[in-house]
């Protein structure tokens, strides 16, 4: 693994960038208090990097509910019957592979990976459910837990010094 050098001028740039990326350079330089080709600079590296992943839009639900309905949101558990490197690994390639699988942990103990899924209703994680769990005979055990609100979403790393 490459060693990446971080200092406390890219841990502000990153934690203002998790709050909003959507500012302009110079916005986000002057929150920063770097200069607008400095900040540039740096903002490069960290995504040459791989630090910063991508950046992507957060969509609210409950403004596109009476748009597209309200979706069904589940926190899943699975566990396998087999727990070997190879087992694992194919589970999880093939869920993450799905559209409607949002997040995917493997975790230990307890269930082998848990599973954040997202489908328009019901019928939809019926659907997803045959396709990736009753289908796959590995599959030991599915707990689905069917989310009612959403209290908190912060998907945000916790940086120190920043």
């Amino acid at each position: 693994m490459e060693d990446i050098s971080i200092d406390d001028t890219d841990l502000r740039i990153l934690a203002a960038l998790q709050d909003d990326a959507s500012g302009t350079n110079q916005q986000l330089a002057a929150l920063v208090h770097v200069s607008p080709p400095t900040c540039l600079r740096r903002v490069q590296r960290l995504r040459q990097l791989g630090v910063i992943e991508r950046e992507v839009a957060l969509l609210s639900p409950d403004r596109l509910a009476p748009l597209l309905g309200h979706g069904l949101q589940a926190v899943v558990e699975v566990s396998l019957d087999r727990q070997d490197a190879d087992a694992l690994d194919a589970f999880e390639a093939r869920v993450s592979a799905d559209a409607a699988v949002q997040q995917c942990y493997r975790v230990s103990p307890g269930p082998d990976f848990i599973l954040i899924v997202g489908t328009r209703d019901m019928p939809g994680y019926q659907a997803l459910a045959q396709r990736l769990f009753t289908a796959d005979a590995n599959v030991r055990n599915v707990k689905a837990f069917f989310s009612l609100r959403r209290a908190k979403f912060q998907p945000r790393l916790p940086l120190d010094g920043a």
